[in-house]
């Protein structure tokens, strides 16, 4: 139980500019394996750029209805489903983690959302020279937004998320340290977004959200 063990041991809470906890070796060293390994497409090898949004659409960054498979571009996106599961047997196991009625009630009584009837959806990233993110609001069905940094490239500190004041001005980034996070109760002032830096190599990360929309990976009762 890492995760639960970060959230309970090594995180912190933060009020500025939005409440928000930053976490701590919320991974196992075999779960961040699996997210340096897998296997995803290079958007720039396809002559295809880097738009300010995650799924590559042209999606507007405002807090807007959700799009339940995750945007257009899924070759390019590492979702944790039931098909693909025996690739990834340790995020599985940590997707478990987050199913278990401990885990989602301890995140419960932290955002004061209850997750008692939510979904989890979990997504390998990758990102390569040249992406950004716009700043943007998540979809209101995502519950809770989480990002677990993968740092094995000595990449600078500064490639984490960036957060806004609701006049859109920076207020801090997240560092991006290996095998630490954050998370956070999405909602319509929760700005962040990640602006125009230099990614040497990759910026692998590990995104998790507990969703109303349905997928592979219901909570338990």
């Amino acid at each position: 139980m890492s995760f639960l063990n970060s959230i309970e041991k090594k995180s912190k809470k933060f009020e500025s500019p939005f409440i928000h906890w930053e976490l701590n070796e919320p991974l196992t060293e075999e779960q961040v394996n699996e997210i340096v390994n897998a296997d995803i497409a290079n958007p720039t090898e396809y002559n295809l750029n880097y738009d300010g949004t995650r799924a590559i659409d042209g999606g507007e960054g405002k807090f807007r209805e959700g799009i339940s498979d995750g945007g257009k571009a899924l070759k390019f996106r590492c979702f944790i489903t039931k098909e693909n599961s025996n690739q990834f047997p340790n995020l599985t196991n940590f997707i478990q983690e987050l199913q278990n009625k401990k885990t989602y009630e301890k995140i419960s009584s932290l955002i004061g959302k209850d997750l008692s009837n939510s979904y989890v959806r979990v997504e390998v990233i990758c990102d390569r020279k040249g992406f950004w993110l716009k700043p943007h609001c998540d979809i209101k069905e995502k519950l809770i937004s989480c990002l677990l940094f993968v740092n094995k490239f000595n990449e600078s500190e500064d490639l984490g998320t960036d957060f806004y004041d609701n006049e859109l001005k920076k207020v801090k980034t997240l560092p991006y340290r290996d095998n630490y996070g954050y998370f956070f109760s999405s909602g319509p002032n929760t700005w962040h977004g990640m602006e125009k830096k230099e990614i040497v190599k990759e910026r692998r990360c590990l995104q998790v959200n507990y969703v109303t929309f349905k997928t592979d990976w219901k909570v338990e009762d």
